[in-house]
């Protein structure tokens, strides 16, 4: 850079250092914890569902991990962006850049979804958010959305309350959606759709199924 600028200022003709390239750093595997199938269902499981909250709480996270959404694409979904098509419930995300993806939500997120949005009694509140804070201690939802931030606080109390150990945030439910799928047999370009991902680069860092096998592979050693 510093060659290059003085050229432009004619102090020198040529750039001697242009045919120099620098290493190349290509990053293969993702950094974000994820979850086996057992954390996951336990973590749903272990969330108390007699109030509207913990039922918010449990449809929040089988969002992330059956949609494979990004936090801040789930946390602007409205009423209305949970709707029926075919007899089947579908979801509505707004992902970055403006792009409006739809998919049908797995039987479970069906059923958690429409425990929640009945025990809320917000069903009739079609422009109203899908997930709302809650008015203190009252265990009552508002008419506000959850940040990022209080997504995040709500997820390390439930995975603590689960006794799971490790430090997930919210980008782990994507990356455990995604992996699941793929371990079951899932193709990697239909996750790649299903996450909305402009490059198959991207859904490849997802891919942690390796990581079983690493594990299985150290206990070969044996003192």
């Amino acid at each position: 850079m510093l060659f290059d600028w003085l050229v432009v200022g004619q102090v020198m003709a040529t750039n001697p250092a242009a045919p120099v390239r620098g290493p190349k750093y290509t990053v293969k595997r993702g950094k974000t914890p994820v979850l086996t199938q057992d954390e996951a269902r336990e973590l749903l499981e272990k969330i108390d569902t007699s109030t509207p909250i913990g039922l918010r709480d449990r449809a929040l996270i089988a969002m992330m991990i059956y949609t494979f959404g990004r936090v801040g694409a789930v946390i602007k979904m409205r009423i209305e962006d949970y709707y029926t098509q075919g007899r089947r419930g579908w979801v509505r995300l707004h992902e970055k850049g403006g792009k409006r993806h739809e998919m049908p939500c797995n039987h479970n997120l069906e059923a958690y979804l429409d425990e929640y949005i009945t025990a809320a009694a917000i069903s009739e509140d079609f422009k109203g958010y899908l997930f709302r804070t809650a008015n203190g201690k009252s265990g009552t939802l508002s008419s506000n959305p959850l940040a990022q931030s209080n997504v995040y606080r709500m997820i390390r109390r439930r995975a603590m309350m689960a006794g799971i150990k490790t430090r997930i945030g919210n980008h782990t439910f994507r990356a455990t959606g995604i992996t699941q799928y793929l371990r079951n047999g899932g193709r990697r370009e239909i996750a790649q759709q299903m996450a909305a991902h402009e490059s198959p680069r991207t859904t490849a860092l997802y891919d942690r199924r390796d990581d079983e096998v690493a594990v299985d592979e150290v206990e070969r050693i044996v003192i």
